[in-house]
């Protein structure tokens, strides 16, 4: 169906792609795995012809008898979409922001299929139900802005699966979903391939959805091919060292050389809450139904407390569209809570004036969810991480700088990064970016959004080592929101379990991921997907 060979790619003068050669068959699943940067992305995009204007490209891509690297526009608007198409790693900048979700999934139809609007509705209904957004709670109406992460990166995927196309590559699907509704989508995923016969080329940093998903795996480092060959045997033999580091990141946990920081324990000691909300209730308007009843409003956050102490870190987890990022909103100012308080360092933040939370601000930080839609693509990467730092008066230039380097470096990113934009970055790097602005004021609480949840697996461990090594040294908290139950359970004290606006469950996070309570709680662990166990339900020297 699909075959690379030889490949070269340069972006002016900098090689990109060193001969790759790969190819799928129809009915197949191809992994690609490899760090932020190795290549993986761009090899997707030069088979969909999707490439900057200054790139160069040698050698073949054959798609179905096409050659794909020298066809005309004409072509590539035939097969995109209708035969090959593509779920991409950010859907808030792959979806067009002034569109409904409605229109921008009915369009393709519409195109392709030659179908009245009517009947593309219809089929959008169904590919909306399919993956898990039944149009009686999200409305075709609704645009990007008002859907969470998760919900925007589904809409993605109906998108890219309403022609049943015949190969469908897809750059981190899953990346901001939570293990219930990635369990459901990967199912979704594999049922097309079973159903219609269809190729898959999934990219991932995920090695444990990888194990479960794929029939053949590629590992990409420094735009070259290191390892190739069947998923099982490949994953099992760890005969490369690339490809054995990878897997031992991908189940490292940080060693913590403090014991955690338990609410119970502190309360006991006497200590002083960091920040503390309670009974929290966020409403938003909704339309009318008609004339004569009033819009019930919708309520996204209902009755939640949340204490964390000095130097803890306090997990929330839960199922996209629960809440957990308009809770985090309110924590950090930025969303006003329809009723309830909010108390950091004995500060009422929700009746605070202005003067009295930009001082507040120097000590809590954020790591947004999506990294590319929080920075000004308009500036460089030196202005973007030292933003913070207008709360600190009196820094000179040079000083500034020096603190932008610093934050770099700790995040894994270097000093020739400065003068560079973020589009010029990958999604993992873009994410580092985000967390280097965040610690550059040194705060006392930072709210990290999926912080790891767009980075490959060595840069992951990286990062989870320095945060937990900032926490320690720098009596840092944190409030820690993340789909990876692994990490919530590795790096965080305490755990609140989020379900429909409330929380359903609070407790040790050890207690609650081997001896959970509650329903969303029990769901969620059963849903994460594990390596090992992935290794072991594969029949010895199968694919």
């Amino acid at each position: 169906m699909l075959e690379i060979d030889g490949l070269k790619l340069s972006i002016g003068d900098t090689p990109i792609l060193k001969d790759i050669s790969l190819s799928i068959e129809p009915g197949k699943i191809l992994g690609i795995v490899g760090e932020s940067g190795s290549g993986k992305s761009m090899t997707a995009l030069s088979a969909m012809q999707l490439l900057p204007e200054d790139s160069a490209t040698s050698g073949s891509i054959r798609f179905n008898q096409h050659q794909l690297l020298d066809a005309d526009d004409g072509l590539m608007q035939d097969l995109r979409g209708n035969d090959i198409a593509m779920i991409f790693q950010e859907p808030m900048t792959a979806l067009n922001p002034v569109h409904t979700i409605g229109d921008q999934i009915a369009e393709g139809i519409m195109l392709h299929d030659r179908v009245a609007r009517q009947e593309a509705v219809t089929r959008t209904n169904g590919l909306m139900e399919r993956v898990g957004l039944p149009i009686s709670s999200f409305p075709l109406s609704r645009y990007p802005h008002e859907l969470s992460g998760g919900q925007r990166q589904r809409v993605m995927i109906a998108m890219a699966c309403a022609q049943n196309p015949e190969l469908l590559i897809a750059d981190e699907p899953t990346t901001a979903l939570d293990v219930t509704l990635q369990a459901q989508i990967l199912q979704l995923l594999r049922s097309l391939v079973e159903e219609q016969n269809m190729g898959l080329i999934l990219i991932s940093h995920d090695l444990a959805v990888v194990a479960e998903m794929t029939d053949q795996l590629v590992v990409m480092r420094h735009g070259e091919i290191v390892d190739h060959g069947p998923t099982g045997s490949i994953l099992r033999a760890k005969k490369h060292p690339y490809t054995a580091q990878l897997a031992h990141a991908s189940s490292h946990i940080p060693e913590r050389s403090q014991p955690p920081v338990l609410s119970e324990l502190a309360t006991e000691a006497g200590l002083a809450p960091l920040i503390s909300a309670r009974q929290l209730i966020r409403d938003y308007p909704t339309k009318r139904t008609n004339l004569f009843t009033p819009a019930k409003p919708f309520r996204a956050v209902d009755g939640v407390d949340v204490t964390v102490y000095p130097g803890q870190t306090m997990g929330l987890v839960g199922e996209s569209g629960c809440g957990k990022s308009t809770l985090a909103r309110m924590l950090l100012a930025l969303d006003t809570p329809t009723s309830g308080s909010i108390q950091f360092n004995e500060l009422e933040l929700t009746s605070a004036s202005a003067d009295e939370l930009q001082a507040a601000r120097r000590n809590i930080q954020v790591v947004f969810q999506d990294p590319f839609s929080s920075f000004n693509p308009r500036h460089k990467v030196e202005r973007l991480v030292a933003e913070p730092l207008y709360l600190e008066p009196g820094l000179t230039v040079g000083e500034k700088q020096n603190r932008v380097v610093v934050a770099l470096e700790e995040v894994g990113l270097q000093a020739s990064a400065l003068s560079k934009y973020p589009h010029q970055f990958s999604g993992g790097q873009r994410q580092r970016l985000a967390i280097a602005r965040a610690l550059i004021t040194r705060p006392a609480l930072i709210v990290a959004d999926e912080p790891v949840s767009a980075l490959d697996v060595s840069i992951r461990a990286q990062v989870l080592d320095l945060l937990t090594e900032l926490r320690e040294r720098l009596g840092l908290a944190y409030i820690f929101i993340s789909h990876d139950l692994s990490v919530v359970k590795a790096l965080c004290d305490e755990v609140l379990v989020m379900d429909t606006g409330r929380i359903v469950e609070h407790g040790i996070a050890s207690d609650i991921f081997d001896n959970p309570q509650s329903d969303a709680a029990k769901m969620l662990v059963e849903a994460t997907p594990d390596l090992e166990r992935a290794l072991q339900n594969r029949p010895s020297g199968s694919r």
